[in-house]
């Protein structure tokens, strides 16, 4: 993806089933949890570079002593920074005395974050706050073991306003309406409950105060906890969590908007956010890993039971189809093949564009990430060749003429690689000004490929957002060589609808697809449109919730995606560039067809899977409209 654009985050729950001198024995290390720890969060980095954190719960610590630990950081090396502190922390301790580091009762007494049970986050601010207090786990303290909560979580709530008031209205004052404290709270005033309940209980059989705290954490229902506090939630979410006398759990919302995966053997239970993670840490095949089914928590007892339970009713799932096409690592079996193919069914279109003259057009591709389309693109284009070859063969009628064979079986794709990033753009570009400015140097272009005036260059991406990027940077660059046409090629849809369930895309003006939708209604003469839009949005948000239509889609239906591309073209050509200049995107029907599994597609379609993305996309449109540059939710 050209923008930058700033999406999921990521987390990490790892719970530990043997003792911690069973890791000891069998590994070497006291610190087995910790190392994989590191590794699996390190292999979600892609996730969140805007801050990392890390929670422990240690077992069987004697009353004084501390058994939750809890660190954060927003350098910018989160993951590096945290680990780095923990190891120098457990040098200055074993110095003088290694031998410590065989004795597991004394590093539960001494050295932090040496415990069973770990929770890691990597956070991706979804609007600028980037401070170290709003990076995860997030902490709710008690004297009672069972009322400790940390949480952490991939998720963005669309009706926190509505929530917040929930919790005022049951006497509570919570120091901020972000979503991320109001599911703390919630989760937090159910425990609560859940725990006066099972006290009531006990104390009514005549137990003692001190035998009804292990009583109270034997039969804590947790999946009651998460189905009452999460009964109202509307938004994408995982949210993962410990309580501090050793319960956890993963919880996925109801329509499989976020995703979660887990593995569990003798040894260890762990989930993540994405697959390929575990198979790495803990090399085990894809085919013992499950996906965490939407609507429900993977609970992990204190005891060690492990199960997947319903919490909330599952709706009609729409996973998040930009975790295929862009945010999640390539690597994944499944994930990968998608891309390829979203890359292969353009090339139909492609050919067309180019008047299917290979001789005179130049594929590539832009940025790194859009490699596997690219590849699923020459994959296609060399289909479409070997046809061609064939028939040619087939008309010489067993009349073979060499030359004529060797310039039919010459036939492919020119394939070459046009732009080389040097350097990576989010280790030290954050200002969207300075970016723009720099972009071009990041990369280097590869001179003496294209025959100037006279080849077409094809350029592949992920995603084609605002277009800034591709505006000020990427095109002027590749016009350097001198192409007769670049023709820019999205293998994602036209993204015309603001995202409100974990991604950085909420303002309508961003999207440069809307932008061109709106300047073609001006240019039509149908400016009405857009004023009666207008006007059917302040109604809907007058309207209850689940009652609002995302009726956005009005400024879309006079226009053909081809004229919307058409007019995308014309608005990011650079004057000062000569190469004509053609926009290209894939179709919501070849989206479908590749990853078919994943239809949340909302970005494209305007079709949200809860009624808050409804009122996003209306409240979107009203604050563009009177030029108000801020979040819709």
């Amino acid at each position: 993806m050209s923008d930058q654009i700033k999406h999921e985050c990521g987390i990490v729950l790892l719970r530990l089933l043997k003792p911690l001198e069973y890791y000891l024995s069998h590994y070497g290390t006291a610190f087995y949890g910790l190392n994989k720890l590191y590794l699996l969060m390190e292999k979600q980095h892609n996730r969140g570079q805007d801050g990392a954190g890390i929670g422990c719960i240690k077992f069987d610590v004697p009353p004084g002593a501390r058994y939750m630990n809890r660190i954060r950081s927003n350098q910018s090396n989160p993951i590096q920074h945290l680990f780095g502190q923990i190891h120098e922390n457990l040098e200055r301790t074993t110095e003088k005395h290694p031998d410590r580091l065989r004795d597991i009762q004394w590093l539960k007494r001494h050295m932090d974050f040496t415990g069973e049970l770990f929770l890691g986050h990597l956070r991706y601010g979804t609007f600028g706050r980037n401070r170290l207090e709003y990076c995860h786990p997030f902490q709710r303290e008690n004297n009672w073991m069972s009322k400790n909560l940390m949480i952490a979580g991939n998720f963005n709530l669309t009706n926190v306003d509505e929530l917040f008031q929930s919790l005022v209205h049951i006497g509570q004052h919570p120091s901020e309406t972000s979503d991320t404290i109001t599911i703390l709270e919630k989760l937090g005033h159910f425990l609560d409950d859940e725990n006066e309940d099972l006290y009531r209980k006990f104390k009514q059989q005549g137990h003692t105060k001190k035998e009804i705290s292990p009583l109270i954490a034997r039969d804590l229902n947790l999946a009651g906890v998460l189905g009452n506090a999460s009964k109202y939630w509307d938004g994408g979410y995982v949210v993962a969590g410990m309580v501090g006398h050793g319960d956890s759990f993963v919880l996925r919302d109801p329509n499989g908007i976020r995703t979660a995966y887990y593995y569990h053997d003798d040894e260890v239970i762990v989930a993540t956010s994405e697959r390929p993670v575990i198979q790495t840490a803990f090399n085990v095949p894809i085919a013992h890993i499950r996906e965490l089914l939407p609507g429900r928590a993977l609970i992990v007892k204190r005891d060690g039971r492990i199960s997947e339970v319903p919490v909330t009713e599952p709706r009609k799932t729409k996973a998040c189809s930009f975790e295929r096409i862009y945010f999640s690592r390539g690597t994944d079996a499944d994930i990968y093949q998608e891309r390829k193919q979203l890359g292969r069914q353009l090339a139909p279109t492609i050919l067309k564009t180019i008047h299917y003259d290979f001789e005179n057009t130049i594929f590539s591709y832009i940025p790194n990430t859009a490699i596997a389309a690219f590849k699923g693109m020459v994959e296609g284009l060399n289909d479409f060749c070997d046809e061609i070859k064939q028939d040619r063969i087939i008309e010489m009628q067993g009349r073979v003429d060499p030359i004529k064979l060797k310039k039919i079986l010459a036939l492919r794709p020119r394939v070459d690689q046009v732009a080389v990033k040097d350097a990576k753009l989010r280790t030290f570009i954050t200002e969207d000004n300075k970016r723009d400015e720099l972009v071009a140097h990041v990369y280097d272009v590869t001179y003496g490929l294209v025959k100037e005036g006279i080849d077409t260059l094809v350029v592949i991406d992920d995603s084609i957002v605002r277009g800034t990027t591709l505006k000020q940077s990427i095109v002027k660059m590749l016009d350097r060589l001198g192409p007769k046409a670049i023709v820019v090629v999205s293998s994602a849809p036209q993204i015309r609808y603001p995202d409100c369930y974990g991604i950085d895309m909420t303002r309508l003006g961003d999207f440069i697809a809307f932008r061109a939708a709106i300047e073609l209604l001006k240019d039509t003469g149908q400016e009405h449109i857009i004023n009666s839009t207008y006007k059917q949005c302040k109604q809907q948000l007058l309207l209850p919730a689940e009652e609002v239509e995302n009726v956005v889609r009005e400024i879309y239906k006079p226009f053909r995606p081809e004229q919307i591309s058409a007019k995308i073209a014309e608005m990011l050509h650079p004057p000062e560039v000569n190469a004509r200049l053609e926009i290209v995107y894939q179709t919501i029907e070849d989206l479908h067809a590749a990853c078919p599994q994943h239809t949340g597609d909302w970005y494209f379609t305007g079709n949200y899977p809860t009624p808050g993305g409804n009122k996003v996309a209306v409240r979107s449109f009203v604050n563009y409209i009177e030029g108000k540059n801020e979040r819709a939710y």
